[in-house]
């Protein structure tokens, strides 16, 4: 911290906790709202609590503490895990983590090196349960506007976004970074947030809640494609329906065709399917991707069909025609002229089609977080940051973020994603550099940690973090990190 005494800036302190270095007025917060200047002192501002508690507080880093079962009362040293929220950065890159913790767990001595990453390099991964046609891959995604990321792959009845990323953060116009900045820590934070895509849909996206694509909020996702469908249920259709297509943008199935269809010795109809077949029972293309029948653009069924072949299929013929996700289905009978004629629905198909829905699960939004521990922010846990991360791929040392487990990828480098769900709320911040605040931990043995040049002498033992009075206690749901985790 550097108070500043020109009479420009009098009375006004420097904050040092990011590159912004914000010049702030007593009483008043920092461009991040994450630091404030009270009585000449940079504390730290709860983002659970207003400004006030925090300076009653005494000014000082406010940690976050979590407990498993906690009842109010003090906790056991072996049930709480200190997590980085809160805690400050290391920030200008050359000062140990702002906790570095030791505690006792199951005979072992532990330490917990914890930080809040300042993160330019990171973005946010989402996985969107829906058939729906979100928009062609590589399509931009926009937020309020700007660029924000891209549409990436489909994977089996969700679509996937990548938002975020130093080039949208930082590389754009000034107001693409602050926009893909507030959509990212929304997103992170499980808050609701309104992307378009070009040449697609508009979806609200909410960590673990159901997407909304054009207004309409999906309620399950596909059992399987079209061909896996028929697979499944052709037993329950056998005798009550002479014929069976299940609509996807992706595989349609002909239960006729199909291998399940001709072991059970199920008679050719004389159906004839637009589109590309690939095997038998299976058809690529049958009508472009949209937001009807089973991803597909077709409101009416009954346009991926060509005429029925007379050779082989007769008046009375019976045909049901379903969705993937059991949303849409039709039940039709064959008039002397071998039109499809829809009619009411016998009562044991109705139930077929609820079994499909049944099996449908409930289509959620995913969002993970992702980001890369740079050199710096490993400065703050050992003076030789390359032994960090050599001690994170050989298992030594456990990486979390807010306490919440984390998928450390291979490669050089320490690059993670977390969950946002299994996160304490509110446990991402940002500054307007711009970047994302993320919360990050590091949990090894003490031995491994001196051993790895760590900052042996920056060590304090969990009960004098723990006792503190700026300590805010919160349930703990993950497992303990220890020495086996």
């Amino acid at each position: 911290m550097v108070i500043e005494t020109t009479s420009a800036v009098i009375d006004k302190i420097r904050c040092d906790a990011c590159p912004v270095m914000c010049y702030i007025k007593p009483g008043a917060a920092g461009a991040c709202d994450r630091y404030a200047n009270h009585d000449g002192k940079l504390v730290r501002v709860d983002p659970h609590v207003i400004l006030e508690r925090t300076v009653s507080h005494g000014g000082k880093l406010v940690p976050f503490s979590r407990t498993e079962d906690w009842d109010g009362k003090i906790v056991h040293e072996p049930s709480t895990f200190v997590t980085a929220i809160g805690a400050g950065t290391t920030y200008p890159d050359y000062k140990p983590a702002p906790f570095i913790v030791s505690a006792e767990v199951d005979g072992v001595d532990m330490v917990t090196v914890v930080t809040e990453g300042i993160f330019s390099y990171c973005g946010i991964k989402v996985k969107i349960d829906t058939d729906r046609y979100l928009g062609p891959e590589t399509a931009t995604v926009r937020a309020q506007g700007e660029a924000v990321g891209h549409v990436t792959t489909s994977e089996y009845g969700s679509q996937m976004l990548s938002l975020g990323g130093v080039h949208h953060l930082t590389g754009g116009s000034k107001k693409e970074g602050r926009v893909t900045c507030d959509t990212l820590m929304d997103l992170a934070n499980c808050k609701a947030v309104e992307l378009t895509i070009d040449g697609g849909a508009t979806v609200v996206v909410q960590a673990g809640q159901p997407p909304i694509v054009n207004g309409m909020k999906e309620e399950r996702m596909r059992v399987g494609c079209g061909s896996a469908t028929i697979g499944m249920f052709a037993k329950q259709w056998h005798g009550k329906v002479d014929e069976v297509v299940v609509v996807d943008d992706h595989i349609t199935g002909v239960l006729s065709e199909h291998q399940a269809g001709k072991l059970l010795d199920i008679a050719d109809t004389g159906i004839k399917m637009k589109g590309r077949r690939s095997t038998p029972g299976r058809y690529f293309q049958v009508a472009d991707p949209g937001t009807g029948w089973g991803g597909t653009n077709i409101s009416d069924p009954l346009a991926i069909l060509g005429p029925f072949d007379p050779k082989e299929a007769k008046p009375g013929l019976s045909m049901l025609m379903v969705s993937t996700t059991g949303e849409h289905s039709s039940y039709y009978v064959l008039d002397e002229a071998l039109k499809p004629v829809e009619t009411e629905m016998p009562a044991d198909l109705k139930f077929s089609v609820e079994r499909i829905q049944e099996n449908c699960e409930p289509a959620l939004c995913t969002v993970l977080f992702m980001a890369g521990a740079g050199g710096s922010l490993r400065a703050g846990v050992t003076d030789n940051p390359v032994r960090l991360t050599r001690s994170v791929k050989d298992a030594l040392t456990r990486v979390t973020s807010g306490g919440a487990p984390v998928y450390v990828w291979p490669g050089g480098g320490i690059t993670y994603m977390v969950d946002v769900t299994q996160m304490p709320s509110g446990a991402f911040g940002y500054v307007p550099t711009p970047a994302l605040v993320a919360p990050i931990e590091f949990t090894m043995k003490l031995s491994d940690y001196a051993a790895l040049g760590g900052h042996m002498d920056y060590v304090k033992p969990l009960s004098e973090v723990q006792n503190g009075d700026d300590v805010r206690q919160l349930p703990w749901q993950n497992p303990i990190p220890g020495p086996r985790a």
